[in-house]
């Protein structure tokens, strides 16, 4: 290519575009890494939360986001003062049949709540129980809250699955081929508009 066509084709690249392209393949790769990273951090997590469950040891019900996220899996109790509400969530018992885990919201002190599964039922139709001493395993709730998982379960339940680190959430990775994903096809549309622009 002579002097003079590469000056030609250069002129033809739009730069603005070319520069917000960039930009933005250089945004959806840097935020597949950090899915990666968020992965790797999570399975730390999983494996942290797999070794406490051997602990014998219980820990005071959480009150605040810390304690919640180093209550995870542990034992712990809490004496519900009053049941505000009850419920009833689709669950498995301790032996992996499929049903109904029934749910209580309690009035622990202090203004505050919390919610109990008090163990597992073939059907959602709820059982009498008025509160009291509760102990079982803290579980994550809903909006980053956590629950107790009755053990023994109450009301003359059958026992409700354990929480297993295992069960939580960790699909970085497929987040992360998604952004790499999304950067090839942005590159190669816009090489592909930049060939035509230049054979046109």
């Amino acid at each position: 290519m002579t002097a003079d066509g590469a000056q030609s084709v250069k002129a033809r690249i739009p730069f603005i575009p070319t520069l917000v392209v960039v930009a933005a393949v250089a945004t959806m790769i840097a935020l597949g890494v950090w899915q990666l990273q968020r992965r790797d951090g999570k399975e730390a997590l999983i494996a942290r939360y797999s070794q406490v469950q051997s602990l014998s040891s219980s820990v005071a019900w959480p009150r605040d986001a810390a304690a919640r996220a180093d209550a995870l899996f542990r034992q712990a109790g809490f004496t519900c003062q009053r049941v505000l509400a009850r419920g009833a969530v689709a669950g498995h018992s301790a032996t992996g049949e499929t049903g109904w885990a029934q749910t209580a919201t309690c009035a622990i002190g202090g203004g505050e709540k919390a919610e109990v599964v008090l163990g597992w039922a073939r059907n959602p139709a709820q059982v009498d129980w008025a509160g009291g001493p509760v102990l079982g395993f803290v579980a994550p709730g809903a909006d980053d809250e956590v629950r107790l998982i009755a053990s023994p379960p109450l009301a003359g339940l059958s026992a409700n699955a354990h929480p297993d680190p295992r069960d939580m959430p960790n699909n970085h990775f497929a987040y992360a081929v998604q952004w790499f994903v999304f950067a090839a096809m942005a590159l190669v549309i816009y090489v592909l508009a930049v060939r035509k622009r230049i054979g046109g």
